[in-house]
This record gives C-alpha cells, structure tokens and sequence, in this order.
C-alpha cells in the first residue's frame, strides 16, 4: 500500500515540524507546540472518521463510540510528547499509523463491529516533569498526588500547570469504560534498537516490558571558595554524585539485562570558582526481571550511603516512578503475531527495555504491542529513521488486525 504509507510518512514529516524549539523538535507536557500538534492530529483524526476532545491532562482523544449505542471498544495509541532534539517517529507513528489504517478500511467500506479509540497521550517521556506517563495515568484515572506534587525547573508543580491548562478547574479524569467492555490497548512503536534490522525484518511482536524504576538522587555538602579550601577538609557534593555515577554504571557492565543511567545533574550554586555545595541527580534503573531490578536497586542504595558517610555529606534518595515488568496479553499478542506473520516470513518476540504507554494501560485492559524496525537500531535522536516500505508493512498486519479482531467479536 505504497499510497497509504506515503501518506503516513508524510504527516510524520508534518507533526515533526511541530516544536517549543527552532530547529529541533522538542515537544513537552502542555506545551504550546503540545497544543498545535493536537489540533493538527485531531485534523487527521476527524478525516479518519472519529470524534475528538482534549481531556483534562491534555491527552488527545478520537473515538467512533457513540453513548447511545455502546459496544466494545479497541483502544490504540502512543505519546505525542518527545524528548529534546527528537526524532518525528517515537510516540508519533503510534497515533498516526492507526487513522491511516482505519482511513484505509473506510475506503475500502469496511465497518468494523466494535469502536475504536484512539488516544494521543499527552505525555510519557518524562522530560518536564521528572516522572514519565503523566498522559496515560491521568486517562485511566490513576494520577497519584505525588505526581501533582513534582515540579519542573521553574518551579512549576504538575498541579499548577494541569490548573492553568483547565483555566484553573482541574479534576482528573476517570477511565471512561466500563469494566469487561474494552477488547484491549494495541501500541504501534518503533523498536529503538537493532533485533529487527539484524535480523532483517520489519516488524517484530512484543511479548513483556522490562520493569522500570526512576528516582531522585540528592547529595548535600557545604558550598566553599574553590581557591581557599583544602582538598582534605572538603564535602563536594558533585565529587559525591561523580563517584556514585561511575559505580552506577560499573555494577550495571556487571549485571547481564540490567540497564542504569544517569542522565540529569544539576550542582549548586553553580559557579565555577565555588564548590558544590548540593547536587541533584536522576537514576534510571531497568531489568526484564523486577526481582533483579530490585537487588540493583538495594545495592545501589548501600553504595550511595558508604560514599555518603565517607565524603561527609547528606543523601536523600526518592523514588518518583515505579513500574514492574509488564507481559502483553497472550490472546491479543498471537492475533498481531498471526497478522506479522502474514505480511513477513517470522512473527519474532521481543521483550521492551524501553517504558511504553501499554506500562499504564495495563493496569486496566489487555494490552499488546507491535514493533517496526528503525534505522541503526536509533532514537531519541534527531536521526531517528523508519523506512516508508515498513511503514507499509506495518500498516497491513494493523489492518489485518483489525479485521481479524473483528472476525472474532461477537
């Protein structure tokens, strides 16, 4: 279908120009550049034949359901926030490859016996606020007040910006189906790394999540002139947070599966001629299994503390996300990998190191997820690359996909 995944591509290029950043693509919770690029979807959306409504988080939302006449529904969707300097498919394709599946079965008058929804979540990759999925949790009706509490760099709390965006009347959603009636959550999404391209296929099914912890690190020394104060008699916050970031990655090289980052740092007061008197970091821990992931994390805690007590400085260590590893609905994951499986040789299964909007969703329906390949197994990144024939590919197992869900409702 090389029209259909022209068109796909194309609208990719479009919502990639969207941006809070001139020259980059960076697009964050409830941000303007959040606001065009959901005006621009629920375009798309509306061609596709769907309703749409912005919800309270921000999340952006095409459905066919009618309240007058409900029946089952399918969900689908990913983010359509980004990290800074992004690549246009991460999230994106997700939101827009199912409408233009769903446009080409309206061409080909198809009517499907159940409705579909399908969301635009309004944030998953945690990069304003220092905690990921705040579009997914609020659409299921599960944004925690710690969450509200979190704040970005200017100080702005995830309360006050859901109140500004609401014009100051913000009540969370709640999930809006009822219980028994959503067939399940399919998530179209590139694989972020290199499985599909050796193994030279362009898609692959997802069996399981890895789990996922992230935190606050935050080591407090005492700030001093850098030129006066002996090398012996310091508590350099910084020095503190170097040394427990190389141990984080040491124990991670040495821990097969086992993935850890630190990929924020911020020091104060910040002067080149002052020593850091406080420093505050992020620590991104991942493992297929949760028990391992969980041993990581007590081991990292005790190494954080001795290098506390040896440099003589404060730590205060807070979890602001944590989600266990999530297995796909095995119902729903060999009906997409029968749909592969019609459009490439194999149906391989992959396990995600990457979170996914399908984490949160999990907590209420079924969920399963397809991957297509990517260019050098790269993302987050400005060279971020699906070709258009795997878009093609990927449209016709969603299609089949549908259909033959659709073969299988009541």
């Amino acid at each position: 279908m090389p029209s259909a995944a022209q068109r796909l591509s194309r609208r990719l290029r479009d919502l990639g120009r969207i941006s809070d950043e001139p020259g980059r693509l960076t697009r964050t919770f409830l941000s303007p550049a959040m606001a065009r690029a959901n005006r621009q979807v629920a375009r798309w959306m509306r061609d596709a034949g769907l309703r749409t409504r912005v919800d309270a988080v921000g999340n952006l939302i095409g459905t066919t359901a009618s309240p007058a006449q409900p029946r089952p529904v399918l969900l689908l969707g990913s983010h359509l926030d980004t990290v800074r300097d992004a690549g246009r498919f991460d999230g994106a394709i997700g939101v827009l490859l199912p409408l233009v599946a769903l446009e080409e079965l309206r061409r080909r008058g198809i009517t499907l016996p159940y409705d579909v929804e399908v969301i635009g979540f309004s944030e998953e990759e945690g990069v304003r606020f220092p905690r990921a999925y705040l579009g997914s949790e609020g659409y299921v009706g599960a944004l925690p007040a710690a969450a509200l509490a979190l704040r970005d760099q200017r100080g702005i709390s995830v309360a006050e910006a859901l109140r500004r965006f609401n014009r100051e009347t913000f009540r969370c959603p709640r999930f809006a189906h009822p219980r028994g009636r959503v067939l399940g959550y399919l998530e179209v999404h590139l694989e972020q790394g290199p499985v599909l391209e050796a193994a030279q296929l362009p898609l692959g099914v997802v069996s399981a999540i890895a789990g996922q912890s992230r935190l606050e690190v935050t080591w407090t020394g005492r700030a001093g002139h850098a030129g006066t104060t002996p090398m012996r008699l310091r508590r350099d916050a910084l020095a503190a947070a170097a040394e427990f970031t190389l141990a984080v990655e040491r124990l991670a090289r040495a821990t097969p599966g086992l993935v850890a980052t630190v990929g924020i740092l911020r020091a104060s007061p910040g002067a080149a001629n002052v020593i850091p008197g406080v420093a505050t970091h992020s620590l991104d821990v991942r493992h297929a299994r949760d028990p391992r992931r969980r041993d990581a994390l007590r081991r990292l805690q005790r190494i954080a503390r001795g290098i506390a007590l040896r440099r003589g400085v404060g730590l205060r260590w807070r979890t602001t996300q944590d989600h266990a590893a999530v297995p796909c609905c095995p119902r729903l994951t060999g009906r997409l990998a029968a749909s592969v499986r019609k459009v490439q040789d194999s149906s391989p299964r992959l396990v995600s190191g990457a979170g996914h909007d399908a984490v949160v969703l999990s907590s209420r329906v079924p969920v399963t997820m397809l991957f297509v390949r990517c260019r050098d197994g790269l993302s987050h990144h400005p060279r971020e690359h699906v070709a258009d024939a795997d878009l093609g590919a990927a449209l016709a197992a969603v299609q089949d996909f549908l259909l033959g869900l659709a073969r299988e409702s009541p």
